[in-house]
């Protein structure tokens, strides 16, 4: 089920999927009308094998070995057949992490998003002309920016947490 309102942001003709405004981008135009639709039934299905008690061991051992809570799951949907853990666990996976003390230290996003603006720094010590990576990385680092602020403020990352370009590529090795 499809509705047509009026964005009057953009005065323009935008299509609301399920009655659901969808978020525009924030460097470019999309607005990303397509997303997974979870059944409507919130329990396990019944042929899950694993036990919430298990999922939670398996998780805890997913995470001790290096993975980020996006892997954890994928790995948990696609080796051990849990669709979604919250189902299973009544939990989500970083939840289920932070109470047993194996949360990363920073917010995933922020970690990818540090990443990102790594990998362009390197790129561009080997390529000083490339002006749209240039412009790409004040994109990625103003994003930096405007997560590092809302995490501070919701308390995910410390009060005194600064992003420095010079520092970062040691906290993503």
């Amino acid at each position: 089920r499809k509705s047509i309102i009026i964005d009057l942001h953009t005065k323009t003709l935008r299509y609301i999927k399920f009655g659901h405004l969808k978020m525009g981008r924030m460097h470019s135009n999309g607005h990303g009308m397509s997303g997974s639709a979870l059944p409507f039934r919130r329990k396990a299905p019944k042929w899950t094998t694993l036990s919430p008690s298990g999922a939670v061991d398996l998780i805890i051992k997913l995470a001790k070995k290096g993975l980020t809570p996006s892997q954890i799951g994928v790995t948990l949907r696609d080796q051990h057949g849990i669709p979604q853990t919250r189902f299973l666990t009544g939990k989500k996976i970083l939840r289920i992490l932070k109470k047993h003390g194996c949360a990363p230290s920073l917010p995933e996003d922020l970690y990818n998003l540090i990443k990102k603006a790594v990998s362009i720094r390197k790129h561009l010590e080997r390529n000083r002309k490339d002006t749209d990576s240039k412009f790409r990385l004040i994109l990625v680092e103003s994003r930096i920016h405007r997560l590092t602020r809302y995490f501070r403020e919701t308390g995910r990352i410390a009060p005194n947490w600064r992003y420095d370009s010079s520092t970062a590529s040691a906290l993503v090795s």
